[in-house]
Order: structure tokens, then sequence, then C-alpha cells
């Protein structure tokens, strides 16, 4: 950790190598997307891509990448920045590397909300979104009050919430089974998570709901620090620490919810993510900022790996992600179990 100081006498402290990490993160990120925004049916090279979207490429070029393949990547950066953000989020606050919102119920808690919309009401498109988030957010209430004892420690949040997600998956599985068959196809294309038929309206309501909750989450990244490394140590330094709390798990759960609702549920990327992206820096706190960028890096080239690798068979982005975030976790346990940790 280093530290610049201005003629002003401020003073900011920076870390040359998690700097660095963002860098390259931020590199990574926009090849993979042009790299994606040209992969399809129609290739378009890159240096075509980047052109058109700099406005001179050609009419058949732009409608291409404008109007059919930027929202679709625009959505998957969206999606997996705030899983990312959601994920750290968690994991620092239960100081638990599975601490996420795919292992704790919240991303069940949004799918039973959207199956209620299609298998019970069989609401359109935006019905579905705000039921996903409904549900996540009400997921949100009931575990953050079940596990309230004097506060909310974290494997008692973790323990709550992997009950809470057998429960909701328990229920998801009766709404199947209640659904007629066309409703019950469409539910089960939802439950795999998908970035297929992503447009320009699924951007602007999740880029709106970004735009807000990750300031108000970067403003809180100290505070965040704080609270891992204990409530005492926080109150000592002055943090409100059950309102903190409370701010950024509600942040943390509307993101998670959002991108749910945007792209169904895909798991694992925001318990990778996280993990990920500390290893890469190997710094000390949330690392939030990592995070949102290996979030939305890891869910870009899954959807780019679900186009490229099994040749005229793709993959709704879902499936591979939780066929990695399968073996992540297998590993994540082993490793936690070797250190003595569970």
């Amino acid at each position: 950790m280093k530290a610049l100081r201005t003629r002003a006498g401020l003073s900011v402290r920076f870390d040359p190598r998690a700097l660095a990490v963002v860098g390259l993160l931020c590199a990574a990120v926009l090849a993979a997307s042009v790299v994606l925004i040209g992969t399809g049916d129609f290739e378009i090279p890159a240096a075509d891509v980047i052109r058109t979207l700099l406005g001179s490429g050609a009419p058949a070029h732009q409608f291409i990448v404008n109007d059919l393949r930027l929202p679709r990547v625009l959505v998957g950066l969206l999606v997996g920045a705030a899983l990312g953000l959601s994920g750290a989020i968690f994991q620092t606050i239960s100081r638990n590397p599975l601490g996420s919102p795919d292992i704790i119920g919240f991303g069940q808690g949004s799918a039973v909300g959207a199956l209620t919309v299609i298998v019970l009401f069989q609401g359109g498109a935006a019905a579905v979104a705000f039921g996903a988030i409904v549900g996540g957010v009400l997921t949100g209430a009931v575990i953050y009050a079940l596990a309230w004892r004097q506060g909310v420690h974290g494997y008692r949040l973790v323990l709550v919430g992997i009950g809470a997600a057998a429960v909701l998956t328990a229920v998801n599985g009766y709404l199947l089974t209640k659904a007629q068959l066309v409703d019950a196809a469409r539910a089960m294309v939802w439950l795999t998570g998908s970035l297929d038929g992503r447009d320009w309206a699924h951007v602007w309501p999740l880029l709106a709901l970004c735009a807000v909750l990750v300031p108000l989450v970067l403003s809180r990244a100290r505070a965040l620090r704080m609270l891992e490394m204990g409530d005492d140590v926080a109150y000592a330094l002055g943090v409100p620490v059950e309102r903190t709390r409370l701010v950024l798990m509600t942040a943390a759960v509307l993101l998670a919810a959002s991108a749910t609702a945007a792209a169904g549920p895909v798991s694992f990327v925001a318990l990778t993510a996280p993990q990920l992206a500390r290893r890469l820096t190997r710094s000390p706190g949330p690392g939030l900022l990592p995070a949102a960028l290996m979030g939305g890096l890891l869910l870009i080239t899954a959807d780019l790996a679900a186009q490229r690798l099994f040749g005229t068979d793709t993959l709704p982005v879902g499936v591979l992600t939780g066929l990695l975030g399968g073996v992540y976790l297998l590993w994540l346990l082993v490793t936690e179990r070797k250190a003595g940790r569970i």
C-alpha cells in the first residue's frame, strides 16, 4: 500500500498491484467484448467491430453490432458485474468464501418469484423480471430476520441461507410440477440462465439500477473492510455496524435480484469472481471493483465459450457457469477443509 500526497495536503492511499489488476481486467473485458460481438452466424472481424462501435462501420455491421449483439454483451457485463459485486459484499459480511447469493438462497428466492409469475399468472417478460426482484428482496428480508440475534453472525447467515435455499429449491420444483406444459418449458428455459434474446429493453433498467447501487456500495468500501475485521473492531473505529450492514446487504440483494431478473439464475459467478479477484490482487479487504470486473469478464467469457466450443449446438451461458462453478466449489471445499476452516 502506497500513499500519494498532493500540494493541497490531500493524501490518497492505493495498492499498485490492485491498480494494475484493475487495469488488466478492464483491458481483458474490452477485448473479450469485442470478440464476443464479432461471434455468431455472421462473423465480424475485430477491426470491423471496433470501427462500427466508433460509428464508421458498414450499414450491415451497424445493424448487427448495435442492434443485435451489443445489447447482449452489455447485459452480460452488467449481470456479471452485479453478481461479482454482490458476492464480494456477502462474502465479506459473512467472512466466509461460501457466503454467495446463489449458495445462501437469494438466487433461489428470485427464481421462486419469477416462477410464480410464469406458472400462476402467465406473465410477460417485464412481469417475470419484477417477480424475480420481489422474490429476491423478500428472501433477503426473511434470511436477515432469521439470522438476526443481537447482530448477524457470518456462519449463522450462511447456515440459515443454505437452509432457505433448500426450501426454495423445493418450492421451485413444486411450481414446475403444477405448471402447464408450455409454462413449464418456458420456466425451465428461464431457470437455465441465458443471454439469448437480450436487447436494449433489458439493458436500460439494469444499467439504471447499477448506476445507483454501485456508487453506493463503493462509497462504503472502507466501512465494509472494517466489518470484515469483526463487529467489535468496526464499532471501535466508529462504523455504525448494523446500519452499514443493512444498507450493504440490501444493495447486494438488489444487485443479485436484478441480475437474475435480466438473465435468469446464472450460477456460481457471484461465488467465484470475488475469490479470483482477491487472489489476483493479493490485497486485504473486499476488493469490490476487481470483483465486479472479474464477474463481468467471467460471464462474457463463458458466453463466448458456450457459443464457440460446441459447434452448431450453442449452450445457454448458465449451463457452462454451473459446470465450471461446480468444479470450483468442490476445489474450494477441499481447500477450506485442509485449512481447518470447515
